[in-house]
């Protein structure tokens, strides 16, 4: 009998530390003594930093690169939109980077912003989140949040997070928090900023749901919580297959209107009018961007685990994936009415990055159209303001520089091939001196002898 009391006093102790445990968290973030821990300093986690700072955080900056925190704490930026001014300032509010996981121990949260490819086989890569995960184990310690913003399948965080963190001995929800956040950054979009842009949030228990709430209420105007991880996990992925979906409608129908001599950015211009029932979606060379040609594949990958062809959502990816060849088919078919052959063409590629006014070149469509142009024989250059230097990627190579653009440069191609439609191209300039110019973009809306929609 006398054990009982024991047992029950053992068990409200027990209860009551965990209360202490989430209680204390959510006091360092509401009252900014809270230190967060950012990993990966990115496109994502850079602007998050930045953020954190601007409200009076220390943030602690996790990078594998070397030459990344060297820059950031030299006061420099690596991002063209991010001002190495606001790097100095974030420094001067206690920001550092570093990187040396060891660390992890000084930060209150931990929030994993690093890339989630595709392998070869077009498969989810998880590799940077799990060998990110891996690294961070040793020092987990208790009290601590992780947060993954990088964007995957349904269940990552619950199958791949969850029993990394508990392999330490922690108890996730009760001396340990989990949630899943994903990133929703949108470079070189002046009308949003991190701080106004929604942020979806989903938690492994109600607890880590409250205090991954409290983390981003904290610096972002408002905070959207859903049931589950693999709810917001959904939601991230929704979001982007919408977007490929209605892209790939698009792109198709270019390819029917273009046979029928319609011009679609005319009838997509036209359609846009109708003030209810309608989104413009605007076709291109094929999809670029970190998220929009990836995240569809995390999803199918992980709906075949349960029986489920997403033959829609695949069907859409063939159409975006196939643009490239249109466009290379485009840029041969003109050429060829001018009597030139793409072998020995000389092509000038404008715009490389993904999309229009930035730097981003990952999964950028202008290289894979370099790419196939530079295999069928031409002489492939490429001008881009926002690109100086063709930068090293994991697949793709080419040493070029950035053409300047003048009369007689763009006079000396034999086709211009508008990919990434910047706002510092002149446009005049090029429709008046360019022998021909394939418009992958809709930039051109008068028809011209030598202008060639794609």
């Amino acid at each position: 009998m006398h054990g009982c009391p024991d047992a029950a006093m053992a068990g409200f102790y027990f209860v009551g530390t965990i209360i202490v445990i989430k209680q204390q968290l959510l006091n360092r973030i509401a009252d900014k003594s809270a230190v967060i821990g950012i990993v990966g300093l990115g496109y994502v986690g850079l602007p998050l930093m930045l953020r954190f700072a601007e409200v009076g955080y220390k943030v602690l900056g996790f990078d594998i690169d070397q030459s990344k925190v060297d820059a950031l704490m030299a006061g420099k930026s690596y991002i063209e939109h991010i001002s190495a001014d606001s790097i100095a300032t974030a420094l001067e509010r206690g920001f550092e980077a570093t990187t040396d996981f060891s660390r992890a121990p000084e930060a209150d949260t931990l929030i994993l912003c690093v890339p989630t490819p595709l392998n070869k086989y077009r498969e989810p890569d998880l590799s940077f989140v799990l060998d990110t995960m891996d690294s961070l184990v040793p020092y987990l310690r208790e009290g601590h949040l992780v947060s993954l913003e990088s964007t995957t399948y349904p269940g990552t965080t619950d199958e791949e997070l969850l029993p990394r963190m508990e392999s330490r001995g922690f108890k996730v929800g009760e001396n340990a928090f989990l949630v899943f956040s994903p990133e929703r950054e949108d470079p070189g979009n002046p009308n949003f900023t991190t701080r106004t842009i929604p942020k979806v949030c989903g938690g492994y228990s109600p607890a880590c749901q409250e205090i991954g709430v409290a983390l981003y209420s904290a610096v972002i105007d408002k905070v959207v919580p859903v049931s589950s991880t693999r709810a917001a996990e959904m939601t991230k992925l929704l979001e982007n297959i919408h977007r490929a979906v209605n892209i790939g409608l698009v792109n198709e129908m270019k390819i029917v209107a273009d046979k029928m001599g319609i011009d679609i950015h005319e009838v997509i211009r036209a359609a846009a009018t109708k003030p209810f029932g309608f989104v413009p979606y605007y076709p291109g060379p094929g999809l670029g961007g970190h998220c929009i040609p990836i995240d569809p594949f995390y999803l199918t990958w992980k709906a075949r685990e349960y029986g489920v062809n997403t033959r829609f959502i695949e069907l859409a990816g063939e159409v975006n994936s196939a643009m490239p060849d249109y466009v290379v088919a485009k840029v041969a078919a003109a050429l060829n009415l001018r009597k030139k052959a793409i072998n020995g063409s000389r092509v000038l590629v404008l715009g490389i990055a993904y999309k229009k006014n930035v730097d981003d070149m990952r999964e950028s469509p202008s290289v894979f159209l370099m790419e196939k142009l530079r295999d069928l024989g031409a002489e492939v250059s490429y001008s881009d303001p926002h690109v100086p230097v063709f930068p090293k990627m994991r697949e793709h190579h080419f040493a070029l520089s950035s053409v300047a653009l003048d009369a007689a440069t763009i006079a000396s191609y034999d086709c211009v091939l508008l990919a990434t439609d910047h706002d510092k191209f002149d446009y005049t300039l090029l429709k008046q001196h360019a022998q021909l110019i394939v418009d992958s973009r809709g930039k051109y809306l008068e028809p011209a002898d030598h202008i060639v929609k794609a």
